[in-house]
C-alpha cells in the first residue's frame, strides 16, 4: 500500500518547518525529515496508528511524533495523510473536519 501526501498535509509541514526555523533554521530541516520518517511503517502496519477519537472513524487513525498528530485516512488503495497539526490544538467539534 502507498502513502499519499494530501496538499493540507504537505502545508500544516511548511508551516511546521518555517515556525521552527524562526527560533533554528538548523534544525527546522532534521525535525522536518524525522517527522515524515515516522510514517514510514505505515505501508506494513496501517493499522500501526491510534484510532483519532475526534473522527468517530475506524479509519481515521493518527501516529504522533514528539507532540505533532500527523492525522492519515485508510483507504482501499492507498493510506492518505490528511493533516499535521500540533497536539494541543483542539480538533472535536470543528466543522470543518479535512479528515473527513
Amino acid at each position: 500500500m502507498k502513502v499519499i501526501w494530501s496538499r493540507r498535509a504537505l502545508l500544516d509541514v511548511e508551516h511546521i518547518r518555517d515556525y521552527i526555523a524562526q527560533d533554528s533554521p538548523a534544525y527546522a530541516h532534521p525535525f522536518v525529515e524525522r517527522l515524515l520518517h515516522a510514517t514510514r511503517h505505515l505501508p506494513q502496519f496501517p493499522r500501526s496508528g491510534r484510532a483519532m477519537p475526534e473522527a468517530k472513524n475506524p479509519h481515521i487513525r493518527e501516529v504522533i511524533y514528539q507532540g505533532y498528530r500527523i492525522i492519515y485516512r485508510l483507504r482501499s488503495d492507498a493510506i492518505e495523510i490528511v493533516m499535521v497539526v500540533h497536539g494541543s490544538r483542539a480538533l472535536a467539534g470543528q466543522n470543518n473536519t479535512p479528515w473527513e
